[in-house]
């Protein structure tokens, strides 16, 4: 066979199909002057960009969540040269993700194709595999692609067959502090299947499922990592006021949640108080189980009779890994069956931790929903997140070591196995207060009574 290539206009009548719109719009300007003139013309765009700053500066919600992102699209898609054909062609060759046909020594490019811009710091390129290759290729490249796109990151993430896209963060997306959403009044109110704790790269809310899961929260020091067990604790206020949800409270550092000991159900900060309460955590699931057994029932369901069990265990470490042998053989007999058996008795599980070795937490893979904060050591990230997900984007070891990006992470898609850069919101003293006041019924009662 030859070695003739397809012809300019073919490639341009190719192109014009998959980008209507560039026809399309030309092509109604033309018509409009040549039925209604010049000035008629004018004068409908003249109002329709009447219209558009109008909306821009009296409804700056909607027109951030409707507008705002196809014209970021427009503009980084089409009047900036990253994604033009050019410079897109130069970037994939250097970075080895272009083919070349045997036969006729033509350079195939991955083609782009669609852009969208949900927030002013990221943006997704959808792109169409060439023959041959396989997602694991863009993500090897994800570093060099960074470099070549002028982004802090690059994601890689499985759309279709076929199709990926690429989460390209230019800038840091969480540049100011969240603030916590106010604590609802009715316990109707609260969802404990969606969870509130902060905020996406994609400008969306960051909610997770708290009943029927264990979350593990890991980062180093100052990296924000109980953000989000006050984010769930404040998500449980009404509930805790209303008896359907029971606080068991591990802190062996004794700072910080104990502000959490006037509402909790069961509260410990030695040795013996640890074992003890873990212990009997253990004993109210089996409890529980044989409850379930009797009235015929697989999974509980939310009641005063079977509240929700929320054990919250900070320095998770500590109790696992670093105490005495007493602690550690203590917790370490029930645990693991916790994790494994508590999620369909009505049990949940928060722990946060420093360091994710197996040594430390053996039974991590038994946490549903991971974070991860800023980590001290690029393996962390690939022990708490799963295999591979610092190469696809995770980059929780380049956080900076600062206070202003306390609470800034990744976690794992569900559906696409893909992290996401996710931020918790920031709860102050006044936010622990209002906490404690909304949740603290008769538990504040029985703390001024000594309890």
């Amino acid at each position: 066979m030859g070695k003739r290539t397809q012809g300019w206009e073919w490639k341009v009548a190719g192109w014009a199909a998959r980008h209507p719109g560039f026809v399309a719009a030309p092509a109604a300007v033309a018509a409009s002057v040549a039925q209604l003139g010049p000035v008629t013309t004018g004068g409908v765009a003249a109002g329709a960009l009447a219209a558009g700053v109008g909306w821009y500066r009296g409804h700056p919600d909607s027109w951030s969540a409707l507008a705002a992102p196809k014209l970021r699209a427009i503009r980084r898609r089409w009047l900036s040269r990253t994604y033009l054909g050019p410079w897109w062609s130069r970037v994939t060759e250097e970075c080895g993700l272009v083919t070349v046909n045997r036969r006729t020594g033509a350079v195939n490019v991955p083609r782009i194709i669609r852009i969208r811009s949900h927030s002013p710091s990221t943006e997704t390129v959808y792109v169409r595999l060439l023959l041959g290759q396989t997602m694991k290729v863009w993500e090897e490249a994800a570093e060099a692609l960074a470099v070549g796109l002028n982004a802090e990151r690059v994601g890689v993430e499985r759309v279709r067959s076929q199709v990926i896209a690429l989460v390209v963060q230019r800038s840091e997306p969480f540049a100011e502090v969240i603030v916590p959403p106010d604590i609802p009044a009715d316990a109707d109110a609260v969802s404990l299947a969606n969870v509130y704790l902060g905020e996406t790269e994609h400008g969306t809310d960051w909610i997770a499922p708290l009943i029927g899961q264990h979350w593990l929260v890991t980062g180093a020091t100052g990296s924000g990592k109980n953000s989000v067990t006050w984010m769930a604790a404040r998500a449980c206020a009404p509930l805790i006021r209303d008896g359907l949800v029971r606080v068991h409270v591990v802190n062996p550092k004794g700072t910080e949640l104990n502000a959490l000991r006037p509402v909790s159900h069961r509260y410990a900060e030695t040795d013996g108080d640890i074992v003890e309460v873990i212990q009997e955590y253990w004993a109210t699931m089996q409890a529980r189980k044989k409850t379930l057994a009797e009235q015929g029932r697989r999974t509980f369901e939310l009641s005063r009779e079977t509240p929700l069990d929320l054990l919250v265990i900070d320095e998770l470490g500590a109790v696992t890994g670093y105490g005495d042998r007493s602690l550690t053989k203590g917790v370490q007999a029930v645990l693991p069956l916790i994790l494994s058996q508590a999620r369909a008795l009505g049990g949940s599980v928060i722990g946060a931790l420093q360091e994710p070795t197996k040594d430390v937490i053996p039974q991590r893979d038994l946490f549903s929903l991971r974070v991860c904060l800023r980590a001290t050591s690029a393996g962390h990230v690939d022990m708490v997140l799963g295999d591979d997900m610092r190469r696809r984007g995770a980059l929780a070891d380049e956080i900076p070591n600062v206070p202003e990006s306390a609470g800034i992470g990744f976690v794992v898609k569900q559906r696409s196995r893909t992290p996401m850069r996710v931020r918790a919101a920031y709860c102050d003293d006044s936010d622990i207060r209002e906490l404690v006041r909304v949740a603290g019924w008769p538990h504040t009662e029985l703390a001024a009574a000594g309890r």
